[in-house]
């Protein structure tokens, strides 16, 4: 959803659960370089509150944060977390561009769970339909007008210039798959709140989803089951994980219910996948967030799904300094989706 276009000189602005980040880069879209890239852990009771008091505290953090990483710009493209946003392919009339334009804005008012008076929407021509080679493919993306419009006047009154806003999901694909990748790809992010997941093939999301269970929740139930405080219960999780030869399998044992009811929201999403592309197998599972932190998960999905499984990488399109390499890759499952915001083409 871009507000201007035309502008190359921009950072990515990640607006999450536990911290804010931002990632700032320069050149052309094949060869991208690191300028910046810093964060500040925020309280989540501030980041999710609507509340005009922490409104201005979130405010405060982030101009605190743009002021202290030295980016050269004042533009900026700023995520929109999953669970806020409605995505979805459906298929229209086979019909020139402009025609199209026409149909979807006449049609969207059926296709999006919001009133249109009162949502932004943006879309994409994927292509050929797979289910009606008459038809053709359009990805659909829609967000409230009052949520942006926060965003918009916290963002603008302390000074920076919001160029576009982005899907999370859409950011994630940019960063953690190579430009040009044909085989359906898997990414999914674990968050505090929530897991995200997104299927792209041809370089283009075909299904997004949000499911309401989080780092947050895995740790709750360990701490109870564990019979631990949650900070213990944290150390606890992210250090043994789903290894079943740690600590007798104590912690395997009293986080697995929760893993598995992701995991189980991850299968209906790859089952209903495969019906609407059943000719298209998907290559790769790529996990980052807590998901490829946590020790044993990428094994577990790897086994329960047959498929490979690799941690992204959120600078695998950045040019950056090799000296740096240690460096980045330790804070690279936190900066998917900022970096990915960074790396977009306006114009």
């Amino acid at each position: 959803m871009n507000i201007l276009s035309g502008i190359s000189d921009f950072f990515g602005l990640n607006i999450g659960t536990t911290a804010v980040r931002l990632v700032q880069l320069r050149g052309n879209s094949a060869n991208k370089s690191l300028v910046r890239y810093a964060y500040v852990p925020i309280d989540s009771k501030i980041s999710q509150s609507d509340s005009k008091t922490d409104q201005q505290k979130l405010a405060e953090v982030i101009a605190d944060l743009v002021g202290k990483s030295q980016v050269s710009t004042k533009n900026v493209a700023v995520g929109i977390p999953a669970q806020r946003v409605f995505t979805t392919v459906v298929d229209m009339d086979r019909l020139p561009k402009n025609e199209l334009a026409k149909a979807i804005k006449f049609q969207v008012d059926s296709l999006i769970p919001t009133p249109i008076a009162e949502s932004k929407f943006d879309w994409e021509l994927l292509g050929d339909s797979a289910q009606d080679k008459t038809k053709v493919e359009v990805l659909l993306s829609s967000v409230t007008n009052a949520f942006v419009e926060k965003y918009l006047d916290m963002l603008e009154n302390i000074g920076l210039n919001v160029i576009a806003f982005e899907p999370d999901t859409m950011a994630l694909c940019r960063s953690l798959t190579a430009p040009g990748t044909l085989p359906p790809q898997v990414v999914i992010d674990v968050d505090s709140k929530s897991t995200d997941l997104v299927i792209i093939m041809n370089d283009a999301p075909r299904l997004t989803r949000s499911i309401a269970t989080g780092s947050e929740a895995i740790i709750r139930t360990g701490a109870q089951n564990l019979n631990v405080d949650e900070k213990q219960a944290e150390q606890l999780i992210f250090k043994f994980g789903l290894g079943k030869d740690k600590l007798e399998g104590q912690v395997h044992q009293a986080i697995i219910g929760t893993i598995e009811s992701i995991v189980n929201e991850i299968e209906k999403s790859l089952k209903f996948f495969q019906t609407r592309y059943p000719e298209s197998q998907i290559d790769r599972i790529i996990v980052t967030g807590a998901a490829s932190t946590l020790p044993e998960f990428p094994v577990y999905l790897a086994n329960k799904f047959g498929l490979n499984v690799e941690i992204g990488n959120a600078w695998r399109n950045v040019v950056y300094d090799p000296s740096r390499q240690n460096e980045l890759l330790t804070v690279s499952n936190h900066f998917a989706v900022a970096a990915g915001l960074a790396e977009r083409i306006n114009g």
